[in-house]
């Protein structure tokens, strides 16, 4: 872990140096590589220690002040520790929720082919024309196979559909 300590109105002892690099020592076995900056510093009679801690893209932070420096920084290292705990178990959630997920996916696309059921819902608005006119639009939308249409002699609902050879277009007519 590359550690950068920096004391303000505070000179950085060896003793201090040597107590952060070991309570770091903490943080570093949760990470390959880490880097963390350390700023130290004292206000009136508050000693606060500042520490972000940069780490597979992601960053953690903790300040506190406590009238002694070594206990302040102790308490920054427990609120790291559980910041960067609390962030695998959500990570290490997320991954295995996604994973069940994909898995329920996988299984339902193997061993479920949909037969026999409604799959899409088109809506279109139907109109009173002959079966000439129907034809000659059906024409118009060559990706089209039938259009729905209010027959204007009967006041009937109609369907014009193209038939298999391409150039002949067949009549669905209601009986009664």
């Amino acid at each position: 872990m590359k550690i950068k300590i920096t004391g303000k109105e505070l000179k950085i002892t060896e003793a201090i140096n040597d107590y952060v690099e070991r309570k770091l020592d903490r943080i570093d076995k949760y990470f390959d590589e880490a880097e963390a900056e350390v700023t130290l510093r004292t206000e009136k009679n508050e000693q606060i220690a500042e520490i972000y801690v940069t780490a597979n893209g992601e960053k953690y932070r903790a300040v506190t002040e406590n009238k002694d420096m070594y206990a302040s920084i102790d308490k920054d290292i427990d609120i790291l520790e559980g910041q960067i705990r609390k962030a695998k178990t959500k990570k290490e959630k997320m991954m295995k929720d996604s994973s069940i997920k994909a898995m329920e996916a996988q299984n339902t696309e193997d061993n479920a082919e949909i037969k026999d059921e409604i799959i899409k819902t088109s809506y279109y608005e139907i109109k009173p024309m002959l079966p000439e006119d129907a034809v000659l639009k059906l024409k118009e939308k060559p990706t089209h196979n039938f259009l729905v249409f209010i027959n204007v002699e009967t006041g009937k609902v109609n369907a014009v559909h193209k038939l298999k050879d391409g150039k002949n277009y067949g009549l669905v007519e209601p009986e009664a």
